[in-house]
């Protein structure tokens, strides 16, 4: 086959995988322009097109070049999954397993477009078609580590913990800190007199839920347990049992200094970890006399003290879901008589907070929060906290404090399990407001405001 001729549709279509090859999209973009340019009717040019405008939000844009691919050439699968994709991130979901459907039938081994439709079930819930979909793309490509981590949010949102822990390894976060690191992995074996790293992954919210295990690894023999976390956590870490080392990832690491080590998350799976066995000596976290000293005088003195979260970090995934859109939908919570409320939101929201609706009086603090030391002192001087799924959650659970947490009905995370309204993670002191439908925080707000005008009642006669 002879070569493209220099600066026609084909060779720049070449060039311009070239460049996507080594990184570099502006230049894929400019180069599948310029072919475009000379030959209109491309259809593999215009779904590379729409790729790289998919993947830097010009969504508008690459929705069209990829109807156009199809027109041109409808038997290009990869263009359907690629369409999909972009179907499924503006939440078209009907659409996009029309799109995932349709790569299937013409790429019926392809394990790819099997693990997307299984993904995008489970984000609507359809459990069963979700672990058809995950395990038939499994069948096709063992090695396709994305359909197992799709199953093991199936399969951990449903209970399921045996093989939804061992599908969870599947994951790649912490090969980044993996290179770090001289020492071997623990996967599981005697502990006794051994030095092990718990190495950090994922959020603050993941962090704070799962270092309950350093105790239970600890009463297995474990000799010395450093942790390593993100920095506005290392305070707030310090006060766990079991930990003897607290390291914050942007600190040097002392590579000789373990025998082991582990990913925070692994250590569920290690443990045999099932629905009845969740270790849960709650309080696991307490703020310091410290910080308490600093905060609590800072506080109402009278009324029912209840935090309030209502949004998390822009950059999850799904925060377009899981927050509020603003304050003004907890309004109705200002109803409710002889509370005050507190703000604990940081970032996202935050100025929100300095001009709160009217009949929604609340006393913003989060801007003089500096990491979650002070949060868990305010926390510990509340009576209730309301937030959204978010980090402010799972640490209010560990705290002990009563925690109410708004949960979104897409792609709801996997550890508050299915249509359960309490959490055996945090048994004793959460309750959970589900959506009934995607995008109603309405009845999810009513709910929330008759349970507090209860939860005053029992308060005042506590008092």
């Amino acid at each position: 086959m002879s070569a493209p001729v220099p600066n026609s549709a084909p060779s720049l279509f070449f060039e311009g995988c070239k460049h996507l090859a080594a990184g570099d999209a502006a230049s894929a973009e400019a180069s599948w322009r310029a072919a475009l340019q000379i030959d209109p009717d491309l259809a593999e040019v215009h779904a590379n097109l729409g790729y790289v405008l998919d993947g830097r939000g010009a969504v508008d844009e690459a929705e069209t070049c990829y109807r156009r691919a199809i027109a041109l050439n409808p038997d290009l699968a990869q263009v359907h999954l690629n369409y999909g994709v972009l179907l499924a991130g503006s939440k078209r979901l009907e659409e996009a397993e029309a799109a995932y459907t349709q790569a299937i039938l013409l790429a019926p081994a392809d394990a790819a477009a099997w693990s997307n439709l299984g993904a995008l079930y489970a984000g609507m819930k359809r459990d069963g078609e979700a672990e058809v979909c995950c395990r038939q793309a499994m069948a096709l490509d063992e090695r396709y580590a994305k359909a197992r981590f799709n199953l093991a949010y199936v399969l951990l949102r449903q209970g399921r913990f045996e093989e939804g822990w061992l599908c969870l390894e599947s994951r790649d976060w912490y090969l980044a800190l993996q290179s770090h690191l001289d020492c071997p992995r623990w996967r599981g074996e005697p502990l006794q007199g051994r030095r092990l790293l718990i190495g950090y992954e994922a959020g603050h919210g993941d962090m704070i839920q799962f270092v309950r295990y350093a105790a239970v690894l600890k009463a297995r023999g474990a000799a010395h347990i450093s942790l390593l976390c993100h920095p506005g956590l290392k305070t707030l870490f310090a006060t766990l049992d079991g930990v003897d080392q607290v390291i914050a990832f942007d600190e040097e690491l002392p590579l000789a200094a373990w025998d082991c080590w582990t990913p925070l998350l692994s250590i569920p799976g290690y443990c045999q970890t099932r629905l009845d066995s969740i270790p849960a000596d709650i309080p696991y976290l307490r703020a310091s006399a410290e910080r308490l000293q600093k905060w609590l005088p800072l506080l109402p003195a009278a009324g029912m003290r209840v935090g309030l979260v209502w949004r998390g970090s822009p950059a999850f995934e799904n925060d377009a879901d899981r927050s509020l859109p603003d304050l003004d939908v907890l309004l109705p919570l200002g109803r409710v008589k002889g509370v005050q409320f507190i703000s604990l939101q940081k970032g996202a929201g935050e100025e929100q907070a300095l001009h709160p609706p009217a009949g929604l009086p609340l006393l913003h603090l989060g801007s003089r929060i500096a990491d979650f030391a002070d949060t868990a002192a305010i926390v510990s001087g509340l009576d209730l906290v309301i937030c959204v799924d978010t980090a402010v959650a799972h640490l209010a659970g560990a705290l002990g404090k009563p925690c109410w947490v708004l949960l979104p009905d897409y792609k709801t995370d996997w550890r508050w399990l299915e249509g359960r309204t309490d959490s055996p993670w945090y048994p004793a002191n959460m309750r959970l407001f589900r959506q009934s439908t995607a995008g109603n925080w309405a009845d999810v707000v009513a709910a929330l405001q008759l349970a507090l005008a209860q939860f005053t009642v029992e308060h005042s006669r506590g008092a």
